[in-house]
C-alpha cells in the first residue's frame, strides 16, 4: 500500500482535493440558493435537490469545459509553436509531429511500448492523437452540458420574470451564455500564457514544471 501510494501520489492528492472541494461548493451553493430563496419568500432547497439542479450543473461545468479546452489547445498548439527558453515548449528543432524514430513508433518501438505504438494504419493514427482526441471530446462534452444546464437555468429566470422561454439554439446566441463561457477561458488562456512565460525566467527547484535552477534562461524544452 505504501508502494502504491507513492507510485500514485499526483493522482491521490488532486483526486482528493477535487472531491473535496467539489463538495464544499456544492453544501456553499445550497447554502447560498436557500438563503436567496427565503428572502423571496420561498423554502430552503435540501442539498440533493441542489446538487440535482441545472444550478449547480451549469456552474460545474462551466468550469470544467473550461479547463479542458486549455489543455485540448495547449497540446494541439505545442506540437507546432515553441517558445525559447520555456519549459513548457519542446526543443527549437523539434517542430512538428517528429519522426518515427523519435516517437518510437513502428520499427522503432521497444519491449516496453505500448501495443498499439506498434501497429500500423488507423489504429495507430488514432493512438497518436489519443490524448489531444480525448481531451476535445471531453471539452466538447462538457461545453454542451454546461450550455444544457444553463439553458434550463435561464429559461426558469425568464419564466419567473413573466417572459417567454427560449429555444436551446435561441439560448446559444444570448449574451448570457457567452459572457459565462468567455470568462473562463480568458482566465486559462492568461494561466496557460503566464507559465509558459514565467518558466523561462523562474524556477522551483525539484519541480519538472522548472527548468534546473542553474539552468540559462534561453536552454528550452529542460526539466529539473
Amino acid at each position: 500500500m505504501r508502494t502504491y501510494l507513492r507510485e500514485n501520489g499526483l493522482a491521490i492528492f488532486f483526486g482528493t482535493i477535487f472531491i473535496g472541494t467539489l463538495t464544499a461548493q456544492s453544501l456553499a451553493g445550497q447554502r447560498l440558493v436557500s438563503a436567496e430563496q427565503r428572502e423571496h419568500g420561498g423554502s430552503a432547497v435540501s442539498w440533493w435537490d441542489y446538487v440535482t439542479s441545472p444550478d449547480f450543473w451549469g456552474a460545474v461545468m462551466e468550469n470544467w469545459q473550461s479547463e479542458f479546452l486549455q489543455f485540448t489547445l495547449f497540446i494541439g498548439a505545442t506540437v507546432w509553436l515553441v517558445q525559447k527558453g520555456s519549459n513548457e515548449s519542446k526543443k527549437l528543432d523539434d517542430v512538428g509531429i517528429e519522426t518515427d524514430e523519435q516517437q518510437e513508433v513502428g520499427r522503432h518501438t521497444t519491449p516496453r511500448s505500448p501495443r498499439l505504438a506498434r501497429a500500423d494504419g488507423l489504429a495507430r493514427r488514432l493512438y497518436e492523437n489519443s490524448l489531444l482526441l480525448a481531451m476535445g471530446l471531453i471539452f466538447l462534452a462538457t461545453w454542451l452540458a454546461q450550455s444544457l444546464n444553463n439553458w434550463r437555468t435561464f429559461d426558469e429566470e425568464q419564466r419567473a420574470h413573466g417572459d417567454a422561454a427560449v429555444s436551446w439554439g435561441r439560448y446559444l446566441l444570448d449574451p448570457d451564455f457567452w459572457e459565462k463561457t468567455l470568462q473562463n477561458w480568458q482566465s486559462e488562456f492568461l494561466a496557460v500564457g503566464v507559465m509558459v512565460v514565467f518558466t523561462i525566467y523562474l524556477r522551483q527547484r525539484g519541480s519538472p514544471e522548472s527548468k534546473p535552477v542553474g539552468a540559462p534562461h534561453d536552454e528550452t524544452a529542460s526539466s529539473g
